[in-house]
């Protein structure tokens, strides 16, 4: 068998293998065949790899220092497709970002600046940049693993990683409103008419209003997942949406080989809902209730990526975002997913009254990130 020397590491509320660039083959058509052996696809219960049978947990990132001006680390995630032979790399992960500059700095690929050292990183799925604050442990001189830092979605706690994506929106489109538009009415073939938010912020994802797809906009998971109905339309929807960016031709080959972007969410006003954990989510703790689908399945949290467009689209008067939001004025927005509450920290100024002018300096996030192992992953 062949081995390739890997870091396996949770970010945020996703996890998953990081390899630096110099230990793969130079030749880049030999990754795919290595990062699915690696996963263990194409069967979907991945029995034969390190893949947990879900998007947020089949991450693959590839990190090598950079030669840029002003920039420490480059990297490139790839989406390993659970239950199919293919990787895309068509989007960033804004979850396995935190886990990166916490990589780097362990594995001596940055100068350590003490207390806190700042990793300044450009993701090359996107070609944005992103600057994430590593707190350095005092003895070890080293990422600072403990802390008191909780975030939704991971047991326990921390230290905390202050990522700030800079200048996010455009992410895939270079545009922030690709159809220019803060709202569309799409036509999603049979069922007709439709309200629709699209929108570029790390990652292009396409909301629409929970009760208009017959949800609450509570439910969790598995009971997203359980509703063929709702799960066929939610895919009809990103397709349509997928098309109208330019990414696919028709709804068969947005599902066939644009899986990834964009992803697609439906969003509620604030409301109490009982989380994965069985805890009690009040609504007075959240701005918007939100669930979003990744790769065709609800996810457990909420993708940063997906949860820095919603942040924002929660700015933009006229989007549907905004017209749930309990304070589109507030410098943060709170967003509710199936594992607890994420607090996003938008900066949004408006050029004059049409939202699609909006520059986006950054969107900031508390996230955490874990060494869970390292070594040699083997494959055939």
């Amino acid at each position: 068998m062949k081995k390739f020397k890997t870091v396996f590491m949770r970010g945020g509320t996703s996890k998953g293998c990081l390899f630096k660039k110099e230990d793969l083959p130079e030749n880049r058509a030999e990754w795919d065949d290595i990062f699915m052996q690696v996963m263990g696809c194409p069967d979907p219960k991945q029995i034969d790899g390190m893949g947990g049978t879900v998007s947020s947990n089949n991450k693959i990132v590839v990190i090598w220092k950079s030669e840029e001006p002003d920039v420490d680390i480059e990297y490139l995630v790839g989406q390993v497709i659970v239950g199919k032979r293919q990787v895309d790399y068509k989007s960033n992960c804004g979850n396995m970002t935190a886990a990166v500059p916490a990589f780097a700095v362990e594995e001596g690929m940055v100068t350590i600046t003490e207390p806190v050292t700042t990793v300044r990183m450009l993701n090359k799925n996107t070609d944005k940049y992103i600057n994430v604050d590593v707190p350095i442990d005092p003895e070890t001189h080293t990422f600072a693993d403990d802390g008191d830092c909780e975030i939704a979605g991971v047991d326990g706690t921390c230290a905390e990683l202050k990522v700030d994506f800079l200048n996010p929106a455009g992410a895939k489109t270079g545009k922030l409103l690709p159809t220019g538009n803060v709202k569309d009415v799409l036509d999603i073939p049979g069922f007709g008419k439709l309200d629709a938010t699209i929108i570029d912020v790390s990652n292009p994802i396409v909301l629409v209003r929970a009760e208009d797809i017959g949800m609450k906009g509570t439910e969790l998971p598995e009971e997203v997942n359980a509703n063929k109905e709702v799960c066929d339309l939610l895919e009809k929807i990103r397709g349509t949406a997928c098309v109208m960016m330019g990414f696919a031709k028709d709804l068969k080959e947005a599902t066939d080989h644009q899986p990834g972007v964009p992803k697609v969410g439906f969003v509620t006003k604030p409301v109490t809902y009982t989380d994965l954990e069985g805890k009690t989510v009040e609504a007075e703790k959240m701005d918007v209730c939100a669930r979003v689908i990744s790769v065709f399945k609800c996810h457990k949290a909420c993708p940063l990526t997906a949860a820095s467009s919603i942040a924002v689209a929660g700015k933009l008067e006229g989007s549907l975002v905004a017209e749930v939001v309990r304070d589109s004025k507030a410098q943060n927005i709170r967003i509710g997913h199936p594992s607890g509450v994420m607090t996003m920290v938008p900066t949004v100024e408006l050029q004059g009254e049409n939202p699609a002018d909006a520059k986006v300096p950054g969107v900031a996030v508390q996230r955490t990130a874990r060494r869970i192992m390292d070594g040699y992953v083997y494959i055939r």
